[in-house]
């Protein structure tokens, strides 16, 4: 037991026993310590929010301290009271944090890897088109051949293939969404 945390019990002890001097002491040596915790734990509150939570781990120590057994080391029950009224706040804060992303651009910069799922749904979508349509679709979408080249090879025109191209994809978004006519 260190003598910071002697030092507090003693005083807590004298405070339960109704010395409200000594709690007025144990009040005011714990709560720098207790906030410094709070804003460690509770950067994104705020200065605003983690003056609440200071509050009401204050409140909380006050309406529970006949909790602490006093033969049992104080400082954990002080971090457990705490750590849950920090989690609380973050409860009744919803499960949004806002963090400027900028702040972490270069951990999350990831390789690009090929979405092996995307290319399977295409082929089953391709698979459902007539054979021209999903010639048309593989060789300009998939191969990356110009509607110049699809054309030539198909014997149809450049604005036809465009066609062609545009009312297969469009049959494609209908039978993904299950609309196939």
């Amino acid at each position: 037991m260190t003598n910071r945390e002697a030092e507090w019990s003693a005083l807590l002890v004298a405070a339960m026993d109704g010395d409200g001097r000594a709690y007025a002491r144990f009040l005011g040596l714990v709560t720098p310590v207790l906030r410094g915790i709070v804003r460690a734990r509770g950067r994104v509150l705020g200065p605003e929010g983690q003056e609440d939570v200071v509050q009401e781990v204050l409140i909380a120590i006050h309406t529970k301290r006949h909790t602490w057994d006093r033969t049992a080391p104080l400082l954990p029950w002080l971090y457990a009271v705490t750590r849950h009224k920090v989690v609380d706040a973050f409860r009744r804060r919803g499960g949004s944090i806002h963090l400027p992303i900028e702040d972490f651009a270069d951990a999350l910069e990831a390789e690009a890897t090929p979405d092996t799922t995307a290319g399977r749904d295409s082929a089953v979508l391709i698979s459902q088109l007539d054979a021209r349509s999903a010639e048309i679709v593989r060789a300009v979408s998939l191969d990356g051949q110009s509607t110049a080249e699809v054309g030539a090879r198909l014997h149809m025109t450049e604005g036809a293939v465009r066609v062609a191209l545009h009312r297969a994809i469009r049959r494609m978004a209908l039978i993904a969404k299950g609309n196939d006519e």
